[in-house]
């Protein structure tokens, strides 16, 4: 091909020489009329630029063709073929939520991982995330690392679909971990055996003894009997809000106690109907729920904000329910037992399983947190911004109390409302507690609307 290209050129080059010769002999004859000889020597020349400019152009295109070929062939796989590899990218994490840390990898260099399989965890202020993978095929490499800061659409590993140009390592060790050469085996031995040979040391000069600390002085732990681990993103979230909210509300606590007989009663004698119709055990959340939604709709400044100069009230209740992450129950005024004690158990096992997303968070007029499942016995729980307002919940605990003019053992829980005393008076917040106590120690209420 390059020798026709040549014998192209070369031809073309001596049939201009031959033009430019004839044109010189020609030369003194067109003398008189030079207009037409110059037009014509610039017309052919002109031609022989063309013809060159196309032969070079042909040259450089086989010189590229050429050049992509051995590209192709002699290097790796994932520089040509761009359909073997694909990335696995940071989701999107919410409207509120702009980036993340990138808190684990859950695989290693070399795993297989199917389509939609964890590869790595990214942490955020409400809630931990998972990266899966696209499609199935081996880990190639990772191109983030743990504890960088990452955004939704970021790469976080490269995923080879076919399983070529990866590093295969052993379950027991990282990539980063290798095995020592033997000649640094024998180095070390050898620098071992010159240590242990016998010096003679010289005689040592005799130092004045340590002072001796007096009774008062404190004895601090040394250094190596502490551990320092680094604060996680959820958790400096959380310590952010609470400060907040506590430089922010003015936050008064009133207290008052539940008699649990009626609800405990009501509920073991309707348990098994219960489950058997709506497939869901009935508990004491949704009791307490309904009790707030009644003293909420009779106290309606406990479920409003306060925004600048203005008060916002609700006309809807969604109930928080307060743990490491907060659920919210849309709409409870909406709901019976059986609705919200489902509701409940789906967001409760969503947000166990780190499948709850950021809208079933977000929001939330009026927040219940019972702390009695871990044996709080009485708290003083945070209001959760920008809410005006939290009940807390306690343990259950027999005691003696006076009915009916005898001592008898009651089920008594202490109940605790928190309120930011800008908006709430002292009057309103007693008033929700009685509210929450008359209808929990007669569920009867609820039906009379009384």
């Amino acid at each position: 091909m390059l020798g026709v290209l040549r014998r192209k050129v070369v031809s073309s080059a001596s049939a201009t020489s031959c033009v430019r010769k004839s044109l010189h002999t020609v030369r003194p004859a067109v003398y008189k009329s030079r207009i037409p000889y110059v037009a014509l020597e610039e017309t052919m020349w002109s031609c022989a630029q063309f013809q060159s400019a196309c032969v070079t152009w042909v040259l450089i295109k086989f010189a590229v063709r050429k050049l992509l070929t051995f590209f192709c062939f002699y290097l790796p796989v994932d520089n040509c073929n761009e359909g073997d590899t694909v990335d696995a990218v940071v989701p999107y994490m919410g409207e509120s939520i702009s980036d993340g840390t990138l808190a684990k990898f859950l695989k290693n260099i070399g795993d297989r991982v199917d389509v939609d399989e964890p590869i790595a965890q990214i942490e955020t202020d409400k809630v931990t995330i998972d990266v899966t993978s696209p499609e199935a095929g081996v880990i190639q490499k990772f191109v983030a690392q743990e504890g960088d800061t990452v955004e939704p659409g970021n790469r976080v590993a490269i995923i080879s679909k076919s399983g070529e140009g990866v590093e295969h390592v052993a379950p027991s060790e990282k990539p980063s971990e290798k095995a020592a050469p033997a000649e640094d085996k024998k180095e070390e031995k050898a620098k071992t055996q010159v240590e242990i040979t016998p010096v003679k040391e010289k005689p040592k000069e005799s130092s004045p003894p340590p002072p001796k600390r007096s009774p008062t002085e404190l004895q601090l732990p040394p250094k190596d009997r502490e551990r320092r681990v680094p604060m996680t993103r959820l958790r400096k979230r959380v310590a952010t809000r609470l400060k907040d909210s506590q430089n922010t509300f003015a936050l008064l606590t009133t207290f008052n106690e539940v008699d649990m007989t009626n609800l405990m009663k009501l509920r073991s004698d309707y348990k098994d109907a219960f489950v058997e119709k709506h497939g869901v055990k009935l508990g004491f959340m949704s009791g307490f729920v309904k009790a707030a939604v009644s003293a909420l709709q009779n106290q309606p400044i406990v479920n409003a904000v306060i925004d600048g100069d203005d008060i916002i009230y609700r006309d809807y209740i969604d109930i928080s329910i307060a743990g490491l992450v907060v659920p919210v129950i849309r709409n409870a005024e909406q709901m019976n037992f059986a609705e919200i004690e489902k509701t409940i158990n789906t967001l409760a096992k969503r947000a166990s399983d780190g499948s709850i997303s950021i809208d079933e968070m977000a929001g939330g007029s009026f927040t219940i947190s019972n702390g009695g499942v871990y044996g709080s016995l009485l708290s003083t729980p945070i209001i959760n911004p920008p809410q005006s307002a939290i009940l807390g919940m306690h343990s259950i605990v027999s005691r003696p109390m006076v009915v009916g003019g005898n001592v008898v053992p009651r089920p008594m829980m202490f109940i605790a409302l928190t309120y930011d005393h800008r908006l709430i008076d002292g009057r309103e917040a007693v008033f929700f507690l009685r509210r929450i106590k008359d209808v929990v120690e007669d569920p009867r209420r609820l039906l009379l609307d009384v």
